[in-house]
């Protein structure tokens, strides 16, 4: 059995109103691919801030293969060996891919910067990720997850002992991940330990040796991964047994009335000729591969993005909707894709957040009424379960989960009737899923709609009443409930016909 490489002891971490982490111990052995599993706001991200030097004020000890570890920042961790891979993608976009790989640790000629050496070491790196750009082109040109696969690169460039990858595939096609798998099982050859944080509990199953399991803050167990279900790795997340797909508990809450009639709407080179309409608490979902325009059809409804012709009907009149003002006028409300750039103001509370949208609500004189927006976000907090429900905390140090809870309780406290849910579940753990599915039905119990664009099949099946798939800008097909399977849909979005 491998020794281990990585010992935490009784590590605790408190930030204002939460603990964090409260004395969390176990190994982490050499050569190993070892999972790091949790609900959001379970502390996992913490501890690897801690691993990699950014937390550097902390209680307990991190021991690295027998030696206590002391890194003062980030810098003292990646000379030590340790890189990380972050979820979120940091890049200078006027940088070349070479340049950002190896910024701060580029290798020299004397004075200069060695550029010849440095592109051949990364173009080496970028083949073996089976990357098509290279280390000549600009960082400006690259997708969203061949940035993601830059941050890989950049990982292996510091030839580092031990990796951790913080959701790398949640930006990532297919190809791209059974790539990132390769990669990762060739490091864990090469004596390389990996630790992996994932959501998708598929991939765990897959690709980790063990699985070390966080809840609130605390040690659960560390567990071989070909001895665990499903079923008992979720019910070790959450406490209890949580259903790991969504699945309608309430069924039926859909009636006759049409609150909004979308008519051949169109945006020059996007999409085109989108028609559909929306019944009084129904679920319609949107669904398509990458680049079916899903996200950007929802957008033009709202305002958020020009439509180029098309006519939108809500309860039966026209609107003129050209602006998100115009949207949240006419009762409808978007919780965006990307949470922390659309859904919420970073230098805010909770309180702040949720009031965001109807500040004449809480305005009297011209005056703010503060006391009014935190009572609000206390009642808002109850209901959507928030951790922690502090109203002055501040939103952006919340977990990925628990900030889609406040962005959706901006929205609640407009009262608007059309809800849009961009990947409402996206970077959020099994807990918090079953969470936002039930608020949603009660969503729709309280007589609201709700759109949900989802680029996850067993959501999309499990939860909407009918659904609309769309393939490159176009409506390929609309589906009702008893028609719904991966099968059906998937010949939809690839750009099938009619079956």
């Amino acid at each position: 059995m491998s020794k281990p490489i990585i010992s935490f002891k009784t590590i605790s971490k408190t930030f204002p109103g939460v603990k964090a982490l409260d004395s969390v111990s176990f190994d982490v052995l050499e050569g190993e691919i070892h999972a790091l599993i949790g609900e959001n706001g379970a502390g996992k991200s913490t501890l690897l801030n801690i691993l990699h030097g950014i937390y550097n004020e902390y209680e307990g000890e991190v021991w690295i293969e027998g030696n206590k570890a002391a890194f003062k920042n980030a810098n003292d961790a990646i000379k030590s060996g340790i890189s990380k891979v972050h979820q979120e993608v940091s890049l200078i976009s006027d940088l070349t891919v070479g340049q950002n790989v190896a910024l701060g640790h580029e290798p020299r000629k004397g004075m200069f910067i060695d550029f010849k050496t440095m592109n051949a070491k990364v173009d080496s790196i970028l083949q073996r990720l089976r990357c098509k750009f290279k280390s000549s082109d600009l960082v400006s040109t690259l997708s969203t997850g061949e940035m993601q696969m830059l941050s890989i690169a950049k990982a292996l460039f510091h030839e580092a002992r031990i990796i951790s990858f913080d959701e790398p595939t949640a930006a990532l096609t297919e190809n791209e991940t059974r790539a990132l798998f390769e990669i990762i099982r060739e490091l864990k050859a090469n004596g390389i330990t990996v630790i992996f944080i994932s959501h998708r509990l598929d991939e765990l199953f897959e690709i980790c040796d063990r699985i070390t399991v966080l809840r609130d803050g605390k040690f659960v167990g560390t567990y071989l991964t070909g001895e665990m279900t499903r079923q008992k790795l979720i019910q070790s997340m959450v406490g209890r047994d949580v259903a790991a797909f969504a699945e309608r508990k309430k069924p039926g809450l859909k009636t006759d009335e049409i609150v909004l009639e979308v008519k051949s709407l169109s945006r020059s080179g996007v999409f085109e000729n989108i028609s559909f309409h929306l019944n009084k608490g129904e679920i319609l979902g949107f669904s398509g591969l990458v680049g079916s325009k899903r996200t950007d059809v929802v957008r033009a409804l709202f305002g958020a993005d020009r439509k180029t012709s098309g006519e939108i009907f809500i309860k039966g009149k026209k609107g003129r909707i050209n602006s998100p003002k115009q949207g949240l006028m006419q009762g409808i409300g978007l919780i965006p894709e990307n949470r922390k750039t659309q859904g919420f103001i970073r230098n805010m509370t909770n309180a702040d957040n949720m009031g965001l949208a109807a500040l004449k609500k809480f305005s009297r004189l011209g005056f703010i009424n503060q006391k009014q927006k935190i009572d609000n976000c206390k009642q808002l907090a109850d209901n959507l379960q928030l951790n922690p429900k502090d109203p002055e905390y501040m939103t952006y140090n919340l977990s990925g989960g628990n900030q889609q809870k406040v962005v959706l309780g901006k929205w609640l406290t407009t009262n608007t009737d059309i809800l849009i849910f961009d990947e409402p579940t996206k970077g959020v753990d099994v807990g918090a899923k079953a969470e936002i599915y039930r608020l949603m039905e009660e969503l729709l119990e309280a007589g609201k709609s709700i759109i949900m664009v989802s680029s996850e099949l067993p959501e999309v099946i499990g939860m909407s009443d009918r659904v609309i798939v769309m393939h490159e800008g176009k409506m390929m097909k609309e589906l009702h409930r008893h028609e719904l399977d991966e099968e059906t849909i998937l010949h939809y979005a690839m750009g099938g016909s009619v079956k």
